[in-house]
């Protein structure tokens, strides 16, 4: 038996009154974030290109984002709020640690091959 789903987004703050508005919804709430994305990387204030935890702020920002909207997607679009707490906690945290994983190994490497380029073949004994 199918249950209907919520109209809401934002914890109830906005509702709706169909299936298609909240689509349309989230929507322009993804499209408002992605927008801020792109005006970000085309001028890439100055203000925020000062180094935070070995990269720029910048940087930090478009992958806050690009969490942000991918949670959202998993939430509305895959329906996670349905879900038992759980379920909604083993799918968030798998993909909370995973990405964080993931930068972990990107600045390793990232750093390692900027000091192969800087300073010639280095040795790193782990």
């Amino acid at each position: 038996m199918a249950h209907a789903h919520k109209l809401e987004i934002f914890r109830g703050l906005v509702k709706f009154k169909s299936n298609t508005q909240k689509i349309w919804g989230v929507l322009i709430f993804l499209t408002i974030v992605t927008a801020v994305e792109v005006v970000l990387g085309i001028y890439k204030p100055e203000a925020l290109m000062g180094k935070v935890l070995g990269m720029k702020g910048l940087n930090w920002i478009f992958i806050i984002l690009t969490l942000v909207k991918a949670y959202y997607i998993t939430w509305d679009f895959m329906h996670m709020r349905d879900e038992t707490k759980a379920l909604r906690r083993m799918v968030v945290w798998t993909g909370i640690f995973l990405v964080l994983y993931l930068i972990f190994i990107l600045l390793q490497e990232g750093g390692y091959v900027f000091n192969v380029y800087d300073n010639g073949y280095i040795k790193r004994d782990f």
